[in-house]
């Protein structure tokens, strides 16, 4: 393209035409194929061999929101199915700051002296503005991250932490057909996520910090029934004194809650994750727990609760989505709720308009 300013009426002015601009893409670079994706049986014969990798393949399959990946996944998932239910289902959960990850470290290893494998599953919180996550809790499991027996697998939370708990859920299925007998599931941090993950494992550890004010502020009564084992971290130095405080006022707290259905009483202790101070002691609490319930025929009982749990947890998700995946309903529920911006129609009129149209359609459909 010429320049204005080579014009005869700019004399003594000459712009250079440069040089031709290169092309955004490397021209020698050639796109690699993409390989195709082995069939259900395949993984399944992978999983169930151990191998990483293929356990990778599945469990971003049962992540991937595509109708075809949906499909395999779930073929996968009732092949493994058989082979799973073996391991410890253990949830962590505590308030940001807690040392989660770095406990999450040092528990692991513990575990992983004592023979067997280890998964670990985390759901990282994502942005409510961009949806993205940082999926970083595998770099503050440093020791854990190296180990050959360790399978760390962050998962984005993206706004649904129900869709993230179910998918959570099957990949604990997959991760178990694999061959790993302990499944850690660190959760968001103190909120809606700790239900949706207390509904799929067997022991609920609550991790909680000394010296920050009122130890129970913050902590809400239903966190609290919910552990199954509340543990103090950063109990070293100046702050023992402190973490045997914060010890005694959960103590005491406890003692106020009913019974818990399993009969096993919540247990409160110290600890240093970062010292790796009372460790064991920690894990001979969990140890004795599994004891207790699997005694008592809790542990069981327990496994088929969640089992129903999670069949009217799919339930409810796959009408939802059907719900809001039909183009002639989300064409009436924008035309609704410029009616309702407007205060021309109320919300509860316009809810049973598109639900009546919803089901009415359905049912001449059916």
């Amino acid at each position: 393209m010429e320049h204005p300013e080579n014009d005869t009426q700019y004399i003594g002015l000459t712009v250079n035409q440069g040089v031709p601009q290169p092309p955004i893409t490397n021209p020698y670079m050639t796109r690699r194929k993409r390989k195709p994706l082995p069939s259900a049986a395949e993984m399944v014969e992978g999983i169930l061999k151990g191998d990483v990798t293929m356990l990778s393949r599945a469990v971003t399959l049962v992540e991937s929101l595509s109708p075809d990946h949906q499909k395999l996944a779930q073929e996968v998932i009732e092949k493994c199915l058989p082979h799973s239910g073996n391991s410890k289902r253990i949830g962590i959960t505590g308030v940001p700051g807690a040392g989660k990850s770095t406990s999450i470290d040092v528990f692991g290893l513990h575990v992983l002296k004592q023979g067997g494998k280890l998964a670990v599953l985390a759901i990282d919180p994502s942005s409510e503005r961009t949806r993205g996550s940082i999926l970083g809790d595998k770099t503050r499991m440093e020791k854990l991250s190296t180990h050959p027996g360790a399978f760390i697998r962050p998962s984005p939370s993206a706004g649904s932490l129900g869709g993230v708990a179910r998918k959570t859920r099957e990949t604990i299925i997959l991760c178990e057909a694999a061959g790993y007998n302990n499944i850690f599931v660190e959760t968001v941090g103190v909120g809606q996520s700790e239900t949706a993950v207390h509904s799929m494992v067997d022991f609920f550890l609550l991790i909680q910090l000394a010296g920050t004010g009122d130890e129970l502020q913050g902590i809400k009564r239903g966190i609290m029934e919910m552990a199954d084992g509340i543990v103090i971290n950063k109990a070293d130095g100046d702050n023992i004194d402190r973490a045997r405080l914060a010890q005694a006022q959960f103590k005491s707290a406890l003692r106020l809650f009913p019974p818990t259905a399993s009969g096993w009483s919540p247990e409160v202790l110290t600890y240093s994750g970062y010292f790796e101070l009372g460790i064991p002691e920690v894990w001979d609490m969990i140890d004795r727990y599994f004891d207790f319930v699997m005694a008592n025929g809790y542990f069981e009982r327990r496994r088929r609760e969640q089992a129903r749990f999670w069949m009217y947890e799919t339930i409810e998700e796959q009408l939802r989505n059907h719900f809001f995946q039909n183009p002639e309903i989300a064409s009436m529920l924008a035309a609704k709720e410029e009616a309702v911006l407007a205060n021309r129609l109320s919300s509860f009129i316009a809810a049973r308009d598109v639900l009546e149209r919803y089901f009415g359609k359905d049912s001449t459909e059916g």
